[in-house]
C-alpha cells in the first residue's frame, strides 16, 4: 500500500485549507492509499523553534515524511508566502528528504493575487530538499471553500475537478 503524507502548515485547524485536505484524503483512501496528515501546529513550538532534532515528536513526524511514497504539502497564504509554520518544519527536514518522492502543493489564499506563490515560494525550498517531481499544485481562493454547519465543507465545482485532476496524477505516479 502507498503511503502519502499530507503536511499542513496552518496554523489552525479551522482553516478552510481542510476543505482541501479532506477532500484530497478521502480520494487517495479510496484509491487504495494510506494516507497521514502530519499537523505541524500538533507538534512542540519549542521543538520547532529550537530545531530540537532529539524531540521525540520531530523525530516521529520526520520519519513520516522518510517513509512516504508521496508528500502534499498544504498550506494557507500569509503575506504572499506559505506559513511561518511550514516553513519552520520544512528546515527540519534533511537536505534529500524529499527526493523521488513526488510532492503536491495545495494553498490557500484571499485572493488570486498569490496564485503565484507554488512556484516562486514554495518550488525552491522543495527542490532543495531533493524533490524533483513536483506536481503543479492547486491553488484555491478562500470563496470557494464553503463551511457546511455539520462541520464539512463544501467545494467551488472547478476547485474539485482540479483537486480530482491532481489526485489522479498522483495515483498514476503511485501506481494505484
Amino acid at each position: 500500500m502507498s503511503k502519502v503524507v499530507i503536511l499542513s502548515g496552518s496554523p489552525s485547524t479551522q482553516s478552510r485549507l481542510y476543505g482541501l485536505i479532506n477532500y484530497t484524503t478521502e480520494q487517495l483512501q479510496q484509491a487504495g492509499a494510506e494516507v497521514t496528515l502530519l499537523n505541524v501546529v500538533d507538534l512542540p513550538a519549542e521543538d520547532l523553534v529550537t530545531a530540537n532534532f532529539n524531540s521525540p515528536d520531530v523525530t516521529a513526524s520526520l520519519a513520516l515524511i522518510a517513509a512516504a511514497d508521496a508528500v502534499i504539502v498544504a498550506s494557507p497564504v500569509y503575506k504572499a508566502s506559505y506559513s511561518g509554520l511550514l516553513k519552520i518544519f520544512l528546515d527540519l527536514v534533511p537536505q534529500e528528504g524529499l527526493r523521488g518522492k513526488p510532492v503536491l502543493p495545495l494553498f490557500i489564499g484571499g485572493t488570486l493575487a498569490h496564485l503565484l506563490v507554488i512556484d516562486y515560494a514554495l518550488k525552491p525550498v522543495i527542490n532543495a530538499l531533493g524533490g524533483r517531481h513536483i506536481l503543479g499544485g492547486v491553488y484555491a481562493v478562500d470563496q470557494w471553500v464553503e463551511r457546511l454547519p455539520d462541520g464539512a465543507y463544501g467545494l467551488y465545482e472547478e476547485l474539485v475537478a482540479r483537486l480530482e485532476r491532481s489526485v489522479k496524477e498522483i495515483n498514476e505516479l503511485l501506481k494505484l
